[in-house]
């Protein structure tokens, strides 16, 4: 393969990729600047290859200053002019020990963030709907509480409402953080038992050699500082309703035999008893853990693992959920700012690509623990990036010559630049005038001064 070869398969290999791609030589004169690039910025590839890339006013990657620092970055945010938000991946190119060069990976995600806001800004108007319905005749589907419409969700959900009506033992996996616990409540108000109890039990959180009283209670004198009359167990209390065992893949292998018994036989004895207990009890059993793997590994029988698993349904992590991050942010920001008697804040463009560019480790649990911190510590009404954990903020791209807010009127340039910060706020929060003027950080009544003044209509 020659080299003329060589550079044309690279040429199509950059021109057919998502992404906006930049080469830069050591000097910082743009080599490749692909189709999507010349798409992302409106600057055509004749115009841009042979220039230096700093010589451009659109807000620079500063592949320069990568060149310098020989520091690469990865996923980080960047607005390179009003509207348009990017993640950025750059990296020094190296010959050995000599950097020849820098490339630079941008996936626009301004769809994202304008669906994103678009979301927020629906989900809002439909909380406040669902609430006034709701005093006028509430709503009594058990599901509600789930929130999130997106297909994966929403696949989940449809299998937990056709599993409701049935008395079929029900195995929910999924990892911590995920509402394990509340797809269980959901699937008993929605079953025939749902006026009769509901018990759960916490594998994980009883100590192994208390497990069989808490389970399966004890006959009175059954052991010094037992209750003379006995005390009935978990399955006594759930009978006719539900059991619920949370984390069952930490049961002690000695209980999941007695436990599989209970499954088959529908009947048990208390401790010290000799009177076996009839019960009628739905089973649901939620684990965090692989019971395949625990299977192999001897720490969980194979044959209780059947019995628990007639209906198994998984619930996705929340980095799964990508398309539910916007609505569960606002719903939890409203549901929180009411709770603390607190504005409900307003999210900064950047905040949402941070938030669904994050694994979310604890999943749904952790969203909301980061929202509920936000809305207590926030001293204005916009979050950002610098109000956010250490341990989510993402690196960005920092631009000198980025201003926040609007600029003095005066010369020409300060006017555009301040019809353009007015029309990308306006934009950004789809309409809302209210949020449009403190993400300016100026007063309704000055932003109707100031559209009037650029001739923009009042939509």
């Amino acid at each position: 393969m020659n080299h003329y070869q060589a550079e044309t398969i690279l040429q199509v290999l950059l021109d057919i990729v998502n992404e906006a791609i930049t080469i830069v030589d050591m000097e910082g004169t743009v080599i490749y600047w692909n189709q999507t690039a010349e798409k992302l910025y409106d600057i055509p590839a004749a115009d841009i290859v042979g220039q230096n890339i700093t010589q451009f006013d659109w807000n620079s990657l500063k592949i320069a200053q990568i060149l310098n620092e020989r520091r690469p970055i990865y996923q980080a945010y960047h607005e390179p002019k009003p509207g348009k938000h990017v993640l950025v991946t750059a990296v020094p190119i190296k010959m050995g020990e000599s950097v020849i060069g820098a490339i630079a990976s941008e996936q626009d995600v301004t769809k994202l963030v304008r669906l994103g806001n678009e979301l927020i800004t629906r989900t809002s108007q439909l909380h406040n709907l669902e609430e006034k319905i709701t005093q006028l005749a509430p709503n009594d589907d058990p599901f509600q509480s789930i929130k999130g419409h997106g297909p994966a969700i929403s696949q989940v959900i449809g299998i937990a409402r056709r599993v409701a009506p049935t008395n079929a033992t029900v195995l929910i996996s999924g990892e911590s953080g995920v509402g394990k616990e509340l797809f269980a409540h959901a699937i008993h108000r929605a079953s025939k038992r749902s006026k009769e109890p509901f018990i759960a039990v916490n594998c994980g959180a009883i100590p192994a050699a208390l497990f069989e009283s808490e389970l399966f209670g004890y006959q009175g004198g059954a052991f010094t500082g037992a209750d003379q009359k006995g005390r009935p167990g978990k399955l006594e209390l759930a009978h006719k309703g539900t059991l619920f065992l949370d984390e069952v893949g930490e049961l002690p292998l000695d209980m999941q035999v007695k436990l599989l018994r209970v499954l088959q036989e529908r009947l048990f004895y208390r401790v010290g008893g000799t009177k076996p207990v009839q019960v009628d009890v739905r089973i649901i059993a939620a684990t965090n853990r692989k019971l395949e793997e625990r299977i192999r590994q001897g720490a969980f029988r194979e044959d209780l693992f059947y019995r628990l698993n007639v209906v198994s349904i998984e619930i996705p992590p929340l980095r799964s959920r990508l398309e539910d991050i916007p609505e569960l942010i606002q719903l939890f920001a409203q549901d929180i700012a009411v709770n603390y008697e607190k504005p409900v804040p307003i999210f900064d463009p950047e905040v949402l690509v941070t938030f669904m560019n994050y694994s979310w480790p604890g999943n749904i649990r952790e969203l909301r623990n980061v929202i509920e911190r936000l809305v207590i510590l926030m001293e204005g009404e916009v979050i950002k990036r610098e109000h956010l954990p250490s341990t989510i903020q993402a690196p960005r791209i920092e631009v000198d010559q980025m201003t926040h807010g609007l600029a003095p009127t005066g010369s020409v340039q300060s006017k555009a630049d301040e019809l353009q910060r007015i029309q990308h706020a306006i934009q950004t929060t789809y309409g809302n005038k209210t949020a449009a003027a403190k993400l300016l950080g100026i007063s309704r009544a000055t932003l109707y001064n100031k559209m009037r003044k650029y001739g923009l209509k009042f939509r």
